[in-house]
């Protein structure tokens, strides 16, 4: 048994009145703070056109923070395999491995963009989700040797490596991650009966494959962290402010303060909204949140847990991240590397 491990997911979060590149910058700063705490591995993500976040070229990110970073794995949370083509991919891991030996994660998804204009301008479509499972086959061919559908073909400088790969996956997606071969990623820090069946679902159907050899489970979601529970709380308002407003006016916005958010004259609508949005989360003092993540593992037998927080004050989701790495940790099951 090892002790469950604690990572982050940043996703470049835009802050109004602030310009999309100070966020950028701030994402690396923000992975020298993670790896001075302990956290296992910093990860970013891909979005494109989206206002709120600036994340939108993920490898080329997470070069910019392994270069400011020593120890602490780097990767993706995730690149959107559909949106690119399988040796590209192979390619920019590839080229992250050699000059980051060790350090690089790989983690994919099966997302495309959010509105038809996105998805024509990345050259993809809907229907693109169901080739997922084909696209990590080849994918694993260009890190095994060479294309088969293209011969002659080489992914170099990816050819022959070992990146570890993830796959994020909803409750439905965890048998991809399963026949893959590959860690899964699921949302639900909560633990919730659909997130442990994806998980049962995963393990059980697990495939060893050159990327793994047992199954490793990391659950991601939010969790803040503060000296009282409502404190704690009101670091999650900004985010669950910008996902009711994107529900309720399509675009999803950069984060607003806290107390401009609770002073709103809502909608019915986007009351709803803000308050389903603020569900689901861990949330509280280090006593809470210890008694929750023991809760999570012990309904989950999770390997780690991948903190997705954004919050519009930096200084107190710093704080939330500073006083988590201070957690007692339950233990997690795998003797693997993660």
């Amino acid at each position: 048994m090892t002790s469950l491990r604690l990572s982050v997911l940043d996703r470049s979060r835009t802050r109004r009145g602030r310009e999309p590149g100070e966020a950028l910058r701030a994402t690396v700063r923000f992975a020298r703070e993670a790896e001075a705490l302990g956290y296992h591995r910093f990860w970013v993500a891909e979005h494109h056109s989206v206002p709120g976040v600036a994340g939108s070229a993920p490898t080329v990110l997470a070069a910019a923070v392994a270069a400011a970073t020593s120890r602490i794995r780097v990767g993706t949370g995730g690149v959107m395999l559909p949106n690119h083509r399988p040796l590209v991919v192979a390619e920019q891991f590839g080229v992250l491995e050699s000059l980051f030996p060790g350090r690089i994660d790989m983690g994919l998804g099966r997302s495309v963009g959010f509105t038809d204009g996105i998805r024509r301008a990345l050259g993809t479509e809907k229907e693109a989700m169901g080739g997922f499972d084909e696209q990590l086959a080849e994918l694993a061919e260009w890190f095994g040797g060479g294309g088969r559908r293209f011969p002659g073909v080489h992914a170099f400088p990816a050819e022959g490596l070992r990146v570890p790969l993830f796959v994020l996956a909803n409750d439905a997606g965890a048998e991809v991650a399963a026949r893959a071969g590959a860690a899964l990623v699921v949302g639900g820090v909560t633990g919730g009966e659909a997130t442990a069946a994806a998980i049962g679902r995963y393990r059980a159907a697990f495939t060893p494959s050159p990327w793994r050899d047992e199954p490793y489970v990391v659950v991601a979601g939010n969790v803040a962290v503060a000296d009282t529970r409502e404190a704690a709380r009101r670091l999650l308002v900004p985010e669950a402010w910008a996902l009711a407003h994107s529900r309720t006016h399509g675009v999803f916005p950069p984060l607003r303060p806290a107390e401009e958010i609770e002073a709103l004259d809502m909608t019915d609508r986007e009351r709803t909204f803000f308050e389903d949005a603020l569900r689901g989360h861990v949330h509280g003092t280090e006593e809470d949140v210890a008694a929750a993540l023991t809760a999570l593992v012990r309904r989950t037998a999770a390997d780690e847990v991948l903190i997705t927080t954004s919050s519009y004050d930096t200084g107190a989701l710093l704080d939330s991240y500073r006083r988590l790495a201070g957690v007692p940790l339950p233990g997690g099951t795998s003797g693997t590397s993660g």
